[in-house]
């Protein structure tokens, strides 16, 4: 039996600023299909993590390796050309555009129609912009935003905000979708709804890649979790082995914690 190759793997990642070692000799791997967490403290290196699979920032040591192609120092425009999306800890909307066109900005990566044929408006390029119309259109009723399509962006309530810049990341068409605390700010109900949203992105085959410090959240939703703590891991596995993890108790629970 031949087993799948990890959508992901991160190899002894290093990232310093300055004399600063923001991610210290960071290793893990992600299945396809699989929801993964990082979890750890404020500072532990979590976003930095992103912004080092995503280009962001330059990578001081260590490979990404994404479907079996070395991805390290990417410039960060050609993510979502390769498969990878993502959000952000604080919504980053396009606040001059509606509901509607937020979402087909993010279409507009999968645009085979070139300059000339866009400024011509040729059928080609016709055809695709009615494509990209229609999909951003059944995109929004499949999360109940359909009504709201063209309100400014900005005036949607925080929870409705980001589900939608979670939409726009699904409009490129992603493998591989990392969620920067996506229920930070959120009340119960709108955090049970967002569950229910990363559900959904996993069953499209969609991998999730998803830092949170909701731990219910995490403990719900995750098939494995990866802890970090001044940028190194600590502990790596179920959701189950995780909350039981004396180490993990010890340097980032602070203790006893109950998840129900």
């Amino acid at each position: 039996m031949i087993l799948a190759e990890p959508i992901l793997k991160i190899k002894n990642l290093k990232k310093a600023f300055g004399g600063l070692m923001a991610i210290v000799d960071l290793s893990f791997e992600v299945e396809s299909g699989q929801i993964k967490s990082i979890i750890g403290p404020n500072g532990a290196g979590k976003t930095t993590l992103f912004n080092l699979i995503t280009g962001v920032h330059p990578v001081s040591g260590g490979r990404i390796i994404f479907q079996g192609k070395d991805i390290t120092n990417q410039k960060p425009h050609c993510g979502a050309g390769m498969g990878i999306s993502r959000t952000f800890q604080t919504v980053e909307l396009f606040g001059n555009m509606n509901v509607l066109e937020n979402v087909m900005v993010g279409c507009h990566c999968r645009f085979i129609s070139g300059l000339l044929a866009s400024g011509l408006r040729l059928p080609r390029m016709k055809r695709e912009e009615a494509e990209i119309y229609e999909h951003s259109r059944q995109l929004l009723e499949r999360v109940g935003l359909s009504a709201k399509a063209e309100l400014p962006a900005g005036s949607l309530p925080l929870g409705e905000q980001k589900t939608l810049e979670i939409l726009r990341a699904l409009a490129t068409g992603p493998q591989l979708l990392l969620l920067d605390e996506p229920a930070a700010g959120l009340n119960e109900s709108e955090t049970d709804g967002m569950s229910e949203l990363i559900y959904s992105i996993r069953d499209q085959g969609i991998t999730i890649l998803l830092v949170e410090h909701d731990m219910r959240l995490v403990m719900k939703v995750s098939d494995e979790i990866v802890v970090v703590n001044y940028g190194q891991k600590i502990a790596e596995g179920s959701p189950e082995v995780i909350q039981n993890d004396s180490l993990v108790i010890e340097a980032y629970l602070g203790g006893d914690i109950e998840y129900a």
